[in-house]
């Protein structure tokens, strides 16, 4: 589905501050964006903002949730991938950190995990959670769609690329696999992997999840920046090595102050911003 960005999306005072120091020329052209994660909100507020900047630029988003944004630009579709790691057929370039968080419901009380039991516990290794200090309840693992990045970066920094228990419940949206975990009871007790920023923002909303410390670590954006925190994604932007002067400026844009400031309102900025 094309979202066409007309809408009036709020810009930080520190973004539309800083557009007149931007060095870079003014381009002008269509610029197409493909994504299916949940940088959505992000991206088209970025993305307004480029055009604010650009007058003459265009951006047109293509989002949505079954679609393979990696395909789409090899194939011409669209001109930026939004994706979780990089491909070695393309060009790349990191705009932020999202951490991966574990969430479950409150009253799990398990105190903690290990990133090697996380491995394990979606590997469907354990059956309870007393297995990992937790309530004598049966673990009900809810995966996510294998096209989306989360998914591909979960798998690869725990190793478990193709080993997911196939009797994990598949859910999309994460406002569904949200409700999916606080709507499962004893004697089950649900666990989802999902955008940290995500995450945060719901437990801070008073919802009845929480996300599990791995490795003794709190899932924050602070760890999360500074390494600390073992399971984080990257947030790129791909697209093909063939130079186009509308995806470098984008590129540029979404790393110059204005551009990270826009992103540190949900996710972790690069080093240095």
């Amino acid at each position: 589905m094309i979202v066409r960005l007309l809408c009036a999306c709020w810009v930080s005072i520190v973004a539309l501050a800083g557009f007149s120091s931007l060095s870079h020329a003014e381009v002008a052209g269509s610029l197409v964006i493909a994504g299916n994660g949940p940088e959505n909100t992000t991206i088209e507020t970025l993305a307004h903002a480029f055009e604010k900047a650009n007058p003459r630029a265009y951006v047109d988003l293509l989002w949505e949730d079954n679609s393979k944004p990696v395909d789409m630009v090899k194939s011409g579709q669209a001109h930026i991938a939004i994706t979780g790691w990089e491909d070695p057929t393309l060009a790349g370039k990191q705009i932020g950190w999202d951490g991966i968080g574990i969430l479950v419901h409150l009253s799990n009380f398990t105190k903690e995990i290990t990133k090697q039991q996380v491995a394990e516990l979606f590997s469907g290794k354990f059956a309870t959670w007393a297995d990992v200090g937790g309530p004598d309840t049966r673990i009900l693992l809810i995966d996510r769609p294998r096209n989306q990045n989360i998914r591909d970066a979960f798998e690869s920094q725990l190793g478990i690329a193709g080993k997911i228990s196939e009797t994990a419940k598949v859910i999309g949206q994460d406002d569904k696999v949200v409700k999916a975990v606080v709507g499962t009871l004893p004697p089950l007790s649900a666990v989802t992997f999902i955008s940290l920023s995500t995450g945060l923002s719901v437990v801070s909303t008073g919802v009845a999840v929480r996300l599990l410390p791995i490795d003794k670590i709190e899932p924050e954006a602070p760890t999360v920046k500074d390494g600390r925190y073992p399971l984080r994604r990257p947030i790129m932007l791909l697209s093909k090595k063939d130079a186009n002067p509308l995806v470098e400026a984008f590129a540029q844009f979404a790393l110059s102050a204005p551009g990270q400031a826009i992103i540190a309102e949900t996710y972790v900025p690069m080093p240095n911003h």
